[in-house]
Order: structure tokens, then sequence, then C-alpha cells
């Protein structure tokens, strides 16, 4: 639990050195001194834990909270609200954006250890069981219903940012006669190697890589250029043939090689995250139709 990273938010320079200071020595604490930077700093570092302030000028803690629970990259993380006010009507009104615990000033600090304890408790646990259940039972990469959640959220992402966003489709060439030669278990054994060598090509920690379907795989790009994008699928299609996993079977090598397709856009509130997935899917049907072993990007 030491290194959990906690965001502290207050307008008021004594409170946030209180609550460093309480917590300072067990736990990673960030601090933001506004909604908007509150907001800003959830998006970027996802702490496992907020303790918000309620009263703040411009953007008050009621309204942070709603949009970190509105964002699905921040909705996970709870929030303990910290406050003065201890009217009934405040408390339930928290709960029903989203708080999942509220701290009373002046603060004791033996209390918010406790509390603040037991929910990155909680939260771990969530996220052991909810990783599991994103995962792929044969690759152990990423699943189809990780991927869907996490392409919504970068579209989402993206679109506030006016950033760029690339999506990579792979398909291994040939893998039915793969199958049909070597057995099902070696087939198994081959989408185990694919996908964790191509996992591993992507270097960016906020890359994200799944399992599509089959022998099918995805990569999610946040913020990539088209030429790095190039290269990128470069990469990654010499990576699986240099594992030089035979394969009698193809027609244009010796061992298993993968075709590609990538596509970038700059998304906006009109379009929608499927367009990205048609345009990757387009170009993965020129490389095939260019002879596979290659990409193609848009």
């Amino acid at each position: 639990m030491n290194q959990s990273r906690i965001l502290i938010v207050d307008d008021e320079a004594l409170n946030l050195e209180i609550l460093h200071e309480i917590l300072a020595d067990l736990y990673s604490v960030t601090r933001a001194v506004s909604g908007a930077e509150a907001l800003e700093e959830a998006q970027k570092t996802l702490p496992d834990l907020i303790l918000l302030d309620i009263e703040m000028p411009e953007i008050d803690g009621y309204e942070v909270c709603k949009h970190l629970k509105d964002d699905p990259l921040t909705q996970n993380i709870p929030i303990i609200f910290v406050t003065g006010r201890v009217e009934v009507d405040d408390e339930t009104r928290g709960f029903d954006v989203g708080a999942v615990d509220y701290i009373s000033k002046p603060y004791n600090p033996r209390i918010i250890r406790a509390r603040v304890n037991t929910h990155l408790e909680l939260k771990h646990h969530r996220d052991v069981l909810e990783e599991l259940s994103s995962l792929d039972g044969l690759t152990g990469v990423a699943n189809r219903r990780a991927f869907d959640e996490r392409l919504s959220s970068e579209w989402n992402r993206a679109t506030r940012t006016n950033s760029t966003l690339a999506l990579v489709m792979v398909d291994v060439d040939f893998f039915k006669l793969y199958n049909d030669h070597y057995g099902h278990a070696s087939g198994d054994d081959c989408l185990k190697q694919v996908a964790k060598a191509l996992a591993d090509s992507l270097q960016r920690e906020y890359d994200f890589f799944a399992r599509y379907g089959g022998e099918e795989f995805v990569a999610v790009l946040p913020g990539m250029e088209e030429k790095v994008l190039q290269q990128t699928i470069a990469k990654m299609c010499m990576t699986v043939e240099a594992l030089k996993i035979p394969h009698a079977e193809s027609t244009v090598a010796d061992c298993v090689t993968i075709s590609l397709g990538g596509a970038i856009v700059v998304p906006t509130r009109e379009t929608s995250a499927s367009e990205l997935i048609v345009q990757a899917d387009e170009m993965l049907y020129e490389a095939k139709e260019a002879g596979r072993n290659r990409g193609k990007t848009r």
C-alpha cells in the first residue's frame, strides 16, 4: 500500500499542508488548489484515491466529483469529501454524486489514516477483480471487453484535448492453415508467443494492446504522429517475424508473419470510434491484398 497515489484537493494552503503532513510518510501525495487543476491532475496521474474539499471557488467539490465520475478514465477512483459541513443533506448529496466517504474538519490524523487505508484496500481488491475480468484467458493480454472500454476512454480524452488517436489492427497470416498443419495446441502456443512479442514491442506506458478475437489483435496508440505510427507498425511486423516460428503452409515466408492495418484521426464529437476501427480494418485488408507480412496506414 506504500506506493498508493493520493491526490489532495483544497484551495486553502494550510489544509493542503496539514493533510500532506498526515499522509506523506505512507503514500505518494500530490496536490491541487482548484477544481480545474484537480480534474487535470486526476486525468494525468490517475491517483488511487482523492481527498476532495467541497467548498472551492469556480468549481466546487460536488461538480468536480461529478466530472470525475462521468469520465470512464477516472470514474473508478474513490473520492472522500473533506469538509466542515456535517448536515445530513450535504452528506446525502455527496454520496449521490459518487463520493465513498466523508472526513470532517478539524482533522483527526488517526481517523484520516484509517479511512484512507480502508478505501485504498477496497480499491486494490476491486482492481484485482477488474484486471482478471479484463484479461484474455489464452494469451494473457487484454481482452475484447477491455479494448472496447479503453478505446472509448481514449476517444473521449482525445476529443477533449484535440489530439490524435491511432489504431492498429493485426492479423496472423494464414493462421487456419497453421492450426490445420500443426494442431490446435501448437496454434494456441503460437498466439501466446505472438501476443507477448507484440505487447512488449509497444514501449510507451499508455499504449494499449489487446486480443480482438481469434488470431486478431489490436493496439490503441494515443497522441501518435503518422510517421511514428508507420515506424511502430514496421517494428511490430519485424518483431513477429523475428520469433522464427516455423510455418510450412505459409506462402509468404517459412515462419509465422502478421499483416497490419493502421489509421490515425483527431476525434471530434461529430465522429465515433467505430469509424476508426473501420479505417484500420480497411488498411488491414489492403495489407493482405498487397501480399501480407506488411502493414498499411491511412
